[in-house]
């Protein structure tokens, strides 16, 4: 499982190396992610295709990891500080507590963690830099594989081991039990998205400061931006329209963590994307568990916005966040009919023509074992209809390799549909049990070997498709967002409206001068590419 620079309270992250594993060397560590936890997590039953065992460079990314480091974390939120007068939190620093964060999990939980940070920093908390600088440490879990708890309970154990003050949150927060039979010093244990219940357990534990004492506050300037502190890089943000999801996939365990579906009102939504809009934001990432079932739990309630009113429903977001003037990129889409006219305002050139769609398998009998949602829609028709509308669109998807039950024939057809697909960007898992789900209890699981050998032929199938695909695009020309500069090689690290952050693949831009800068776009031409990446030349 992939936009100029402004004053804005979303700072780049500085992200440290990736924890190094046994495949580590064989990859170009594009979308680099940092495991707080210090142990390195064997992950024996789950295989990200970022950790593939072959001889390519990179694969792309299966999912949106998103981890951030206590560091990282403080890094951000000092940045904003310091850049933002609208952000600026002037507790005197040695009279305003700290507090740690480490946030595990997928950007619906990064979003999650930049919300308690904003609500803590309001209340005149600082964020510390490092464990041994902390009053108290928020570890925000991720539970929905095996390898994720574990990490989890790993960094909950670097946490009182190195502060001893600890307040955990996050989908794993359901597990408490566990929690506290493995850390029985945590402070205090909530659920996903349980902002109040973690604020006011930090505020327990460590009293927040009285800033009517402090000479040099004054609550007309110290404000945060509308937009809130963010984690991620300042041109680009993560956008969560809903909460939770209807399906009861077979292999999921997310609706036990995070419930039914819960849609924002669309005026919620609107009103946080212009703020990030005013806050500098390039590009507006919109996630949820089911971003094309937004509206469906609100019965589609009409809602007011800027005058105007808007109905809660996929389309009408989407022609909403349009008219902003800022790239919009659709993540986690199921292939629903009424998906087709979203399609169409691409087509017209008034959404990024990028969708991230998990079709999960080919086969129509493991589809069905899934309790896949539109697993019955003929979805090869629907691609090849969405590029009669919009030839520029590109798909990217996940799928799992070795269901239980899945035949050397499912197999195959997952292949076959593949090869007529032809899909953008791909990234697969091999399958591994989750506590709770109920494809756990399925007959026919799948040996080990043969899950592996299978992921190996399905990504070496994928990356021929990828190279093949973006040879196309040698010689023309692309509009790029810069995200980094390697100043030493000259270089601008950018991506196309292809490209999600972190998970898809760059375009890499050479003879850039020195007014390029970081959330700048730029049009350039392609020169080359391989099987993932493109490069450019930029003339200025």
């Amino acid at each position: 499982m992939p936009n100029t620079s402004t004053e804005s309270v979303n700072t780049t992250v500085t992200t440290s190396p990736s924890t190094s594993t046994p495949t580590d060397s064989m990859l170009k560590d594009t979308a680099t992610v940092f495991n707080p936890a210090k142990p390195n997590i064997a992950q024996d039953n789950q295989v990200d295709v970022s950790q593939a065992n072959t001889n390519q460079p990179y694969h792309h990314k299966a999912n949106h990891n998103q981890n951030r480091s206590i560091e990282q974390s403080s890094d951000v939120v000092s940045a904003a500080s310091a850049k933002a007068t609208a952000a600026t939190i002037n507790a005197p620093v040695n009279a305003a507590p700290k507090i740690g964060f480490v946030s595990l999990g997928c950007p619906k939980a990064l979003v999650d963690s930049e919300r308690i940070i904003t609500e803590l920093s309001r209340d005149g908390y600082q964020v510390a830099s490092d464990y041994e600088g902390a009053d108290l440490v928020v570890v925000n879990t991720c539970g929905f594989i095996e390898s994720a708890v574990q990490e989890s309970l790993d960094a909950i154990g670097e946490a009182i081991s190195k502060n001893g003050k600890v307040i955990v949150t996050g989908c794993l927060g359901k597990e408490a039990d566990k929690i506290r039979e493995m850390h029985p010093a945590v402070l205090a244990v909530t659920g996903a998205h349980a902002y109040d219940e973690v604020i006011r357990a930090v505020s327990l534990h460590v009293p927040k400061p009285d800033r009517s004492q402090d000479a040099g506050y004054d609550p007309k300037i110290d404000l945060i931006n509308e937009a809130g502190i963010k984690l991620t890089p300042s041109h680009y943000a993560y956008l969560k329209i809903s909460e939770g999801c209807n399906h009861r996939c077979t292999f999921c365990i997310i609706p036990s963590l995070r419930g039914d579906l819960v849609s924002r009102p669309i005026d919620s939504v609107m009103n946080e994307a212009l703020a990030l809009k005013n806050a500098g934001v390039k590009e507006l990432l919109i996630i949820s568990q089911d971003t094309s079932a937004y509206g469906l739990d609100l019965k589609y309630k009409t809602s007011f916005w800027n005058g105007m009113p808007l109905k809660s429903k996929f389309y009408d977001l989407c022609q909403a966040l349009n008219d902003l003037g800022i790239w919009v990129r659709l993540h986690y889409v199921y292939p629903y009919p009424h998906v087709d006219k979203v399609v169409e305002l691409m087509g017209e050139k008034k959404l990024l023509p990028y969708l991230d769609i998990p079709f999960q398998h080919a086969s129509h009998r493991i589809l069905k074992a899934m309790k896949r949602p539109a697993h019955s829609e003929n979805t090869l028709a629907r691609i090849h209809a969405w590029r009669e509308i919009c030839p520029d669109i590109v798909i990217r998807s996940t799928f799992v390799v070795g269901f239980p039950g899945e035949t050397e024939e499912d197999f195959q057809c997952l292949l076959d549909w593949l090869v007529e697909a032809r899909l953008d960007r791909v990234g697969a898992f091999t399958y591994s049990e989750v506590e709770g789900a109920v494809a756990n209890d399925l007959p026919n699981h799948v040996p080990e070997e043969i899950k592996q050998e299978r992921y190996e032929r399905l990504m070496t199938l994928q990356q021929d498709i990828s190279a093949q695909k973006l040879q196309e695009k040698v010689g023309k020309t692309l509009m790029v967002l810069v995200d980094e500069i390697d100043s030493e090689e000259g270089i601008a690290i950018c991506r196309s409206y292809a490209d999600a952050p972190e998970i898809d693949g760059h375009v890499y831009v050479d003879e850039i001068t020195a007014q390029v800068k970081v959330g700048q776009f730029l049009t350039v031409t392609i020169d080359d590419a391989s099987e993932y990446d493109l490069f450019a030349n930029y003339k200025g």
